[in-house]
């Protein structure tokens, strides 16, 4: 290894003691490819454990804890005991190369498609009409209840339960994206009247105690618990800088063992208010204050790039993925001093399909998720 790329090598602990062997975060990325039930597939198998090899956390897809809050075809599902058996396969192939595997949990509210839910349905913090994924027409999304906020709450301790009897290493709590946690932080999607208005972080915080608890009844100490948001919306209103200054501030007195950025840019600036201007990532390590680590992500695709997010010291760990679709030896390649033949660009003639499963190397090949390519 170039000597110079040590430091992205460095063990981290968790405050729960647990170990990671590297700073490299496998990031959460939306693969559409389980079966059509949820269940998990040969070729998702085999994908995942290709994608965890270097890494020193490694993060599923986005995997649902009802039947109402699928939002992708292909999406995993751990919302029954009968998805055990196919999680434990995918638990088992992440953690095989030294990764700590992470079971990302996720609903997706207002963003859920009519057309892979019962009867067509869709349900938030209020109704919108709303265009999600890859749908080419917007549907239209009830109020969700507040029995089914109850009941999702407690889906997500029993998404828990199930991860832990899986094998994971820990959960992920989806609370980014526009999906529904993200979407009763949002004054954008919620403007209830109730409590679950008034109070714009107390689903999340819900959930959050729901999913502590229940790991505290059925896992080891050091089960790995982390929380993913996104700090600022495009939409007026929406969630500024400000709302995610005081979710932090909630945030980091839980019992958590990270917290999960979501960029598009790692380096991108505070779009308005009191903080524009100012890089989102350095006002969230001044407001987390080193009381857990902070992943950051977005748009890394060179080692050099992965070391000098590092050494800025604004994050701790450091996620990948469009990097690592592009060639899910990223890592290795480092470690062994072969960083020079890193494949740094989606090439569609490649033999291998750069090892992604058929409906992955479909999407990037359509420009579902923007890539270097060599044809263009």
């Amino acid at each position: 290894m170039n000597k110079k790329y040590k430091p992205l090598f460095e063990a981290v602990q968790l405050p729960n003691g647990a170990e990671l062997k590297n700073k490299f975060v496998l990031a959460p990325l939306t693969h559409v490819s389980s079966n059509e039930d949820g269940t998990a597939s040969d070729a998702e198998v085999e994908y995942i454990g290709n994608m965890s090899q270097g890494v020193g956390l490694a993060l599923t897809a986005a995997t649902n804890v009802t039947e109402l809050g699928k939002a992708f075809p292909g999406q995993p599902s751990i919302s029954h005991d009968s998805y055990i058996e196919g999680q434990k396969r995918i638990a088992r192939s992440m953690k095989k190369n030294g990764a700590k595997a992470i079971l990302q949990i996720h609903h997706g509210g207002v963003q859920a498609l009519p057309r892979l839910t019962p009867n067509g349905d869709s349900a938030g913090p209020s109704p919108i009409t709303i265009q999600s994924f890859d749908e080419t027409e917007p549907h239209h999304s009830r109020e969700i209840t507040e029995n089914e906020i109850e009941e999702t709450i407690k889906a997500f301790g029993e998404a828990t339960r199930r991860a832990i009897e899986s094998g994971f290493d820990g959960v992920e709590i989806h609370g980014a994206n526009h999906y529904i946690i993200h979407q009763f932080v949002s004054p954008h999607f919620n403007r209830r009247t109730d409590k679950w208005g008034e109070d714009r972080y107390l689903f999340a915080m819900r959930i959050v105690d729901e999913v502590v608890n229940t790991a505290r009844k059925f896992a080891a100490d050091d089960f790995i618990i982390g929380y993913r948001f996104s700090p600022e919306e495009a939409e007026t209103p929406g969630i500024t800088m400000e709302v995610t200054e005081e979710l932090i501030g909630q945030l980091v007195e839980k019992p958590l063992d990270y917290l999960h950025v979501s960029l598009g840019s790692l380096h991108s600036d505070t779009r308005a208010g009191k903080y524009q201007g100012i890089e989102r990532i350095e006002l969230l390590h001044k407001w987390i204050d080193g009381r857990m680590p902070l992943i950051g992500i977005g748009s890394i695709f060179t080692p050099d790039e992965a070391l000098e997010a590092v050494e800025a010291g604004n994050v701790d760990l450091l996620g990948l993925g469009r990097a690592l679709l592009l060639d899910y030896n990223f890592v290795n390649k480092i470690e062994d001093g072969k960083e020079d033949e890193i494949i740094n660009a989606f090439d569609p003639e490649r033999e291998d399909k750069h090892g992604l499963t058929d409906a992955l190397w479909q999407q990037l090949n359509k420009g579902f998720y923007p890539v270097p390519r060599t044809d263009k």
